[in-house]
């Protein structure tokens, strides 16, 4: 059996991979269409000019899906594992709000690109990724609450050094995005794509992108730690009926057909 046949671990490995591809498929489209510089673009800049536009809103859109199901098997699976501690159950569902809140900011930055309609565009990266980094530290503290009976110490740290990561990339990018958009180097960046070397701001510029794709790739990073606890976990449907046919019957009419149905006059 393949190691994504085992639970569901195809499901985080399924998120990383798709939205990974998104990035880079959007960039790719973006360099060979010249609109963007091939030296590391912000993320957002190759989804902004039709077709790429189209292909990085669709497989964001796609992504925040899979983030739902992912984050949403973790919170079934830390609940089953830790039923009855209380402290670990809050955390838990803080931990689930926090993720489809993250999801839905996801959303905004396929849907609301960062040339057309910046501020919202920020509010939808500050959901993904600040939000997003918060619910990653939850998940932290869960895995060191819940060793060494569920979780291994190994699987603490890891999850860990991803968060300290994750953050560190943060503050990279709000510093050098405040001194780029400070004013110093010019008015309007927010609608330029193009930079060279020599101009004012190029430094702060290249300090920002890199930031943002190592801000990216940290947090699908995390989703990686999933997959070995995701191939214990499986999820089924269970099916209640509560009766005999899917519309409202008077039971008296229900009863007398049941009776016709068992004297053959049916």
């Amino acid at each position: 059996m393949w190691w994504f046949q085992q639970g569901l671990s195809v499901l985080p490995a399924a998120l990383v991979v798709w939205s990974a591809a998104s990035f880079v498929f959007s960039y790719i489209t973006a360099i060979v269409l010249h609109h963007v510089d091939p030296l590391v673009p912000y993320i957002s800049d190759t989804g902004t000019i039709p077709p790429e536009r189209c292909l990085f809103g669709i497989m964001l859109n796609i992504s925040a899906f899979l983030g739902v199901a992912t984050m949403y098997v973790r919170y079934k699976q830390v609940h089953a594992l830790s039923p009855e501690k209380s402290k670990i159950s809050k955390l838990n569902k803080i931990g689930l709000t926090l993720g489809l809140m993250s999801c839905f900011g996801l959303c905004v930055i396929a849907n609301f690109q960062k040339c057309i309609l910046y501020y919202i565009h920020v509010v939808g990266a500050c959901l993904t990724f600040g939000v997003g980094a918060i619910y990653m530290l939850v998940q932290t503290v869960l895995s060191y609450l819940m060793q060494p009976e569920v979780h291994s110490k190994d699987v603490f740290w890891i999850r860990l050094t991803v968060l300290l990561w994750c953050c560190s990339s943060i503050v990279s990018m709000f510093v050098s995005s405040v001194v780029l958009y400070s004013g110093l180097y010019g008015t309007n960046l927010v609608q330029k794509l193009h930079w060279e070397p020599q101009e004012k701001g190029y430094t702060a510029h290249l300090i920002s992108t890199v930031s943002e794709w190592s801000l990216a790739f940290s947090f699908l990073s995390f989703f990686l730690t999933y997959i070995r606890d995701f191939q214990k976990i499986s999820l089924r449907a269970v099916v209640s009926l509560h009766g005999q046919t899917l519309y409202n019957t008077p039971q008296s009419l229900l009863t007398e057909e049941q009776a016709l149905l068992i004297a053959g006059s049916i």
